[in-house]
């Protein structure tokens, strides 16, 4: 079954069965049971070694994240002890007079925080939530929100852990091809534009509607969910004397940490080796950006980060000591749920071999992407961008889908040209859409968490919006695909014309039935 379609089940099996039980925990672990059966030939102990086999690889492979997610955990945590939260919150009541600003404030500071999608999503959450909550935002609204600009903004920041990915899939100089598919990347884009748009013209459909009415009328921000993804610590009790400074600062240090442990990642960091050394592998700070690990990256910044908060609270007489070192169990308490869905998104991604091995499902992309006539070259844009949907919605992996795509786009299409930045551009958007809609995405776990809410309904609740811009995406890359052999000028500003006319008439659309319902 390696290098064949059924290498897909096991991640269509955790789908099918997450959106029909809920149970996002039984449903991963019932899909990647799947998978080691049938690389075990229907062997259950093999399949048992092989399943945790392939977790212990994926864990160990990310080991990184999961430090920094504990670290940001921990941060949260004293962030609370802090009363900064509760400080900004208070102020952020005064300042910020209405749901927009609240809704527009949390999109601002999403699009601030480029640097690392996982980083983006639970500093904005946790930073961002207890304002939205004081304006009766929805958790799914929240969480809709946090999802939107973290992988659409990093994906089209040249300075972030995705673009030192996706410039190690092209040749040449990788991150100078990477900032010309930037004003190509429509999903991305318009993505950044609805939210806001949303924000300020207050839209709404679907059953995010719903959440939202439930939301307003009775305060119920989870509209009836149980299930949450942060179990918090109720228990915490905010330092009265906390200062807005007391959260601000904080933040800043881990920022400017994550963005030095970034540039010594790709200063140092030897990928031929995988380990660190002394010689310099980059001759400026952008070149560090393209080279670094994002997550050893993440973990030594964040770390680094921790020790110097504690002083500056220690210092402050804000935390005491004892305060810091009981915020380990605490900030690690909340941050069990997403690490255990986390490990169990890798370990099906590992076991259908998104990356290569097992059911190796990229060797199943890779020979059917060769059968594609080079007389439909022009619909290259639509088609990539289609198959990057499915395979990252089947996968949950956005880096692991244009790892595969990209060096066929380009080895197809001959290295060059304005069709490869338009195909290599909508390959990197559609696995950006594709991994919002999987349930078994990291970053959508990680949406859900920074949001505290439910994580099927947040898959739930995104899906209409995320599909209603991947519509647009398609019409508008075949529109550019066919326009591509007159210039990449051209062909883009009819294609962002077109893609602009489209979301108009969303936009126009939704507000008739809403106001036909209201009538």
């Amino acid at each position: 079954m390696e290098g064949t379609f059924w290498a897909f089940m096991p991640a269509i099996v955790a789908i099918i069965l997450a959106l029909l039980t809920k149970q996002v925990y039984v449903s991963l672990f019932v899909g990647i049971l799947t998978g080691a059966l049938m690389y075990a030939g229907g062997n259950p102990l093999r399949a048992l070694g092989t399943l945790y086999t392939c977790m212990s690889e994926c864990v160990g492979n990310n080991a990184p994240i999961i430090v920094f997610l504990v670290v940001l955990g921990i941060f949260v945590v004293l962030m609370q002890k802090s009363g900064g939260s509760k400080a900004y919150g208070e102020w952020a009541e005064k300042k910020i007079s209405s749901k927009s600003g609240a809704l527009a404030a949390t999109a601002g500071l999403g699009c601030l925080i480029f640097v690392d999608d996982y980083f983006n999503c639970l500093t904005v959450g946790s930073v961002m939530r207890p304002v939205t909550d004081k304006f009766r935002v929805s958790h799914s609204k929240l969480a809709w929100l946090i999802d939107s600009t973290a992988a659409p903004v990093c994906i089209i920041a040249p300075i972030s852990s995705w673009a030192a990915a996706v410039s190690g899939q092209l040749e040449g100089n990788g991150l100078v091809v990477f900032m010309q598919t930037i004003p190509f990347n429509v999903y991305a884009i318009l993505t950044i534009v609805m939210i806001f748009v949303f924000c300020f013209v207050k839209l709404d459909f679907g059953k995010m509607k719903k959440n939202e009415m439930l939301a307003e009328t009775t305060g119920d921000l989870n509209a009836g969910e149980t299930d949450l993804p942060t179990d918090e610590d109720t228990s915490i009790v905010a330092n009265p004397v906390g200062k807005v400074r007391h959260l601000i600062v904080p933040v800043i240090i881990l920022i400017l940490c994550c963005i030095g442990g970034m540039i010594y990642s790709g200063y140092f960091y030897d990928w031929d080796s995988g380990t660190y050394g002394t010689a310099l592998q980059s001759a400026n700070v952008i070149e560090a950006f393209a080279n670094c690990d994002a997550g050893t990256s993440l973990a030594i910044g964040s770390t680094i980060a921790l020790v110097l908060v504690s002083i500056y609270y220690m210092v402050e007489k804000v935390v005491s000591f004892k305060e810091i070192t009981n915020s380990f169990t605490q900030g690690f308490k909340t941050m069990v749920p997403a690490i255990l869905i986390l490990t169990f998104a890798w370990t099906i991604s590992g076991i259908m071999g998104a990356k290569g091995g097992y059911l190796d499902a990229q060797a199943f992309v890779q020979a059917n992407m060769s059968r594609i006539p080079s007389t439909v070259q022009a619909l290259f844009p639509a088609i990539f961008f289609l198959l990057a949907c499915g395979i990252a919605f089947s996968t949950g992996t956005s880096w692991g889908t244009f790892g595969v795509l990209v060096p066929i786009a380009v080895t197809i299409l001959g290295g060059s040209g304005t069709l490869v930045f338009i195909t290599v551009s909508a390959t990197l958007g559609g696995a950006v859409f594709g991994d919002h809609v999987s349930p078994i995405s990291d970053t959508t776990i990680l949406a859900s968490t920074g949001g505290n809410c439910n994580h099927i309904d947040h898959v739930k609740t995104q899906l209409p919006y995320a599909a209603t811009i991947a519509v647009i995406s398609v019409i508008s890359y075949v529109v550019a695909g066919l326009l591509a052999s007159f210039g990449g000028v051209i062909s883009g500003l009819v294609m962002w014309a077109v893609a602009l006319v489209l979301f108009g008439g969303v936009i126009l659309l939704i507000k008739s039935r809403a106001k036909k319902n209201a009538g």
